[in-house]
């Protein structure tokens, strides 16, 4: 593995590029081959709903001589459950669906309007990977994944020996299977870089700040006049969990145990048909020959027996034994649950649910999505320090509720909690209702301010003191 000491190292010896330019394909290389990686990898593959471990699994058959052979005649089903990317969903949508919301109202015009979006694909990333890493590029936030997929580059850090702080990385991808770019990001600024086929790899865009002033004139255009740098570096991590691992980690077991056994009950459903067959006076046939003459009775519906030599073919019907693996897949599904800390909605749809009832539902997931919620907010203030924002965020959980009955208590104390913390804590208004309700709010005042003004100074008297 490779540190930033290891790129200050050929910094400071003042190397040719084409050292450099080694160095960064080194690190890729080795963060490709590590265990994070791999683990990054799979975890990713689950998300799109491939699971490597049923992939990877081969059934066989063995001859009376011990000889395994690969099963290429019974079923093979390989049903892969979808919990991980629903798990991740919830977990990230719980927090994020309603945006972000800032005491400042110039913020979101600082952050840019894809900012939502960027911090969910961040907390997405990072859910899946175990952490990703938010790029405060001049106005705007970009994310860079762990892992690369077929759609989004990786990122392979380069972090300080003495504080783990990160200093550096080199993000990677590929637009097609011969041309690779890599972009090497510096404290001082970042390169970019081009390896086509099995040329060697070349400088692609010279090295450059990461802020840019520019000047703009009819005759030249849009001109760079100066850069300037960050403080500190400007990609930050953010880990979604205290571990800094993927959150598969704590549900893998569990989903490849239940889709092996969907699998296997739809393979022998498939196999057996609900029928055994019982071959008589056919000793020195092995599981190949009897798997081949069943393949063989099921592609032309009839079979030729000696019965002249006691041979015979009887078949059976059976009932499959699915009630303990229906129950241990129901099991699963729990542990699945527990273990990832969301909610089961199920468990809150079968009936009308007090407010109470769900909020103690929601216990271990509100545990979980807080600490969740701590992690993202530390990430965005550290790119709010490289923004130059002095800002707090806070986010509006999606949480299912009785909403009757929750609006009844707010009510109840509107005028304890006044006005905006009223309309805050409703648990039917987003956070922009809140603030635009707030602000037609104040008009609303202002406006009856200036009428009573108005009419006191407008108003005149009789002579009999009355008023005209």
């Amino acid at each position: 593995m490779y540190y930033y000491q290891d790129l200050a190292e050929i910094r400071e010896q003042n190397m040719p590029e084409s050292s450099i330019m080694e160095f960064v394909e080194s690190v890729v290389s080795v963060h490709k081959s590590s265990a994070a990686y791999r683990e990054a990898a799979a975890a990713e593959a689950y998300y799109a709903k491939h699971n490597v471990t049923m992939e990877r699994f081969q059934r066989f058959l063995y001859t009376v001589n011990g000889e395994k052979i690969p099963d290429l005649v019974s079923a093979d089903y390989r049903l892969k459950t979808g919990f991980f990317r629903r798990a991740v969903t919830q977990q990230v949508q719980y927090v994020l669906s309603n945006g972000t919301s800032f005491q400042n109202d110039s913020t979101s015009e600082k952050v840019g309007k894809d900012f939502d979006n960027r911090l969910v694909s961040l907390a997405t990333k990072g859910c899946i990977d175990g952490v990703s890493f938010a790029f405060w590029n001049a106005d705007h936030l970009e994310v860079f994944g762990f892992a690369d997929t077929p759609t989004s580059p990786g990122f392979a850090p380069l972090e300080d020996t003495d504080t783990g702080m990160l200093r550096a990385g080199v993000r990677y991808w590929a637009l097609r299977d011969d041309v690779r770019r890599y972009t090497l990001y510096e404290e001082d600024g970042y390169t970019e870089y081009i390896k086509r086929g099995e040329d060697d790899m070349e400088v692609y865009k010279q090295k450059r700040t990461y802020i840019l002033h520019t000047v703009t004139s009819e005759i030249a255009g849009e001109e760079i006049v100066s850069g300037e740098n960050y403080g500190s570096f400007p990609i930050v991590p953010f880990y979604a969990n205290d571990l800094h691992v993927s959150e598969l980690n704590f549900v893998r077991d569990s989903i490849d145990c239940m889709d092996f056994i969907k699998s296997g009950l739809a393979n022998e459903i498939d196999d057996t048909s609900g029928i055994y067959w019982v071959i008589k006076n056919a000793g020195g046939m092995d599981e190949l020959d009897m798997a081949n003459w069943l393949q063989r009775l099921r592609t032309v519906r009839a079979m030729v027996v000696d019965s002249d030599d006691g041979g015979d073919a009887t078949p059976n019907t059976i009932s499959l034994p699915h009630e303990a693996r229906v129950k241990m897949m129901e099991i699963l599904e729990q542990d699945m649950y527990r273990d990832f800390q969301i909610l089961n909605v199920d468990n809150i749809s079968a009936a009308d649910k007090t407010a109470t009832e769900i909020r103690a539902a929601y216990q271990a997931q509100d545990d979980k999505c807080g600490a969740f919620e701590y992690a993202l907010i530390e990430c965005i203030h550290r790119i709010f320090a490289l923004a130059g924002i002095d800002d707090e965020p806070s986010f509006k959980w999606n949480r299912i509720a009785n909403q009757t009955e929750e609006t009844q208590m707010v009510m109840t104390a509107a005028t304890v909690l006044g006005d905006k913390l009223t309309l805050q804590k409703l648990p039917f208004l987003t956070p922009e209702e809140v603030r635009e309700r707030l602000s037609e709010m104040d008009e609303e005042s202002i406006g009856r301010m200036q009428f009573a003004a108005h009419g006191a100074s407008d108003g005149s008297q009789s002579e009999d003191g009355e008023e005209a």
